[in-house]
């Protein structure tokens, strides 16, 4: 295994102070927080100023901010997203921890559209496409897409009166809706079962970009006949889990 360079490290630890959103740092804090000597500190922030990675704070000495540089590299970044690709991946780990079909999905007024799918390799899969369109409420990506949303404007999009269903199990009613988008949003995911298909249940999570907005959702969908309420409450771990890694992918807070 390739040696790692001590002195790089310690400048990458610097940097990484500022992931929890604190406007500036001084020697001391560096040097308490990192457990750096305090020679070594100052060498450090001295020569990442030098790069333009960090910049004096104009108002008050002592204390170094985020430089130019950092935002040159992070708008780099930012630009080669691809959330389709980074769909396509995120969906692939999931297969490859649970073996079921994974999505990807966005919300397009009332309905969820396809973006990602990567299938299982069990001999029944699910019958899917990308760019199709699927009623928002009757998908557990569809609540997850939902519940990020104002009540006032869930209704806005979807209406008061009765919902249209897919399935005897769909929710027909937007007060039943808006009640378990709340319970959505208190757990983190959501689940559907039977509600799009009477042959088929599913889990999801949202994912969230740099600014913390849901862009996306990410889901786990099973057959009927391999579901159970325990292995409901394990892959909604693991969907969440999924859902946070490309969250980070996205440049959300790992917090």
């Amino acid at each position: 295994m390739a040696r790692r360079t001590p002195a790089l490290q310690r400048g990458l630890d610097i940097l990484e102070l500022f992931t929890d959103g604190r406007e500036s740092v001084s020697a001391p804090e560096v040097v308490a927080e990192l457990g750096l000597p305090r020679t070594t500190v100052h060498e450090l922030l001295h020569t990442l100023s030098a790069r333009h990675y960090l910049t004096r704070h104009p108002e008050i000495p002592g204390r170094y901010r985020p430089g130019l540089q950092l935002f040159r590299l992070g708008s780099a970044y930012t630009d080669g997203l691809d959330l389709p690709t980074l769909g396509r991946e995120a969906a692939r780990e999931m297969v490859e921890e649970c073996n079921e079909t994974s999505h990807v999905a966005v919300l397009d007024g009332a309905h969820v559209v396809y973006l990602a799918k990567v299938d299982s390799s069990h001999a029944v899969r699910m019958v899917s496409s990308l760019g199709r369109r699927l009623p928002a409420h009757c998908t557990a990506l569809g609540k997850v897409l939902l519940a990020a949303l104002p009540d006032e404007e869930v209704l806005r999009r979807l209406g008061r009166e009765r919902l249209e269903p897919m399935s005897a199990d769909s929710i027909t009613d937007p007060g039943e809706l808006v009640h378990e988008l709340a319970g959505v949003r208190e757990s983190g995911s959501a689940v559907e079962v039977c509600a799009a298909n009477p042959d088929v249940s599913c889990v999801s999570a949202p994912v969230r970009d740099r600014t913390g907005q849901v862009v996306a959702a990410l889901s786990i969908s099973v057959p009927q006949y391999r579901w159970s309420d325990e292995r409901c409450a394990r892959l909604r771990e693991l969907v969440r889990d999924g859902a946070r890694r490309f969250s980070l992918r996205l440049g959300a807070s790992g917090a």
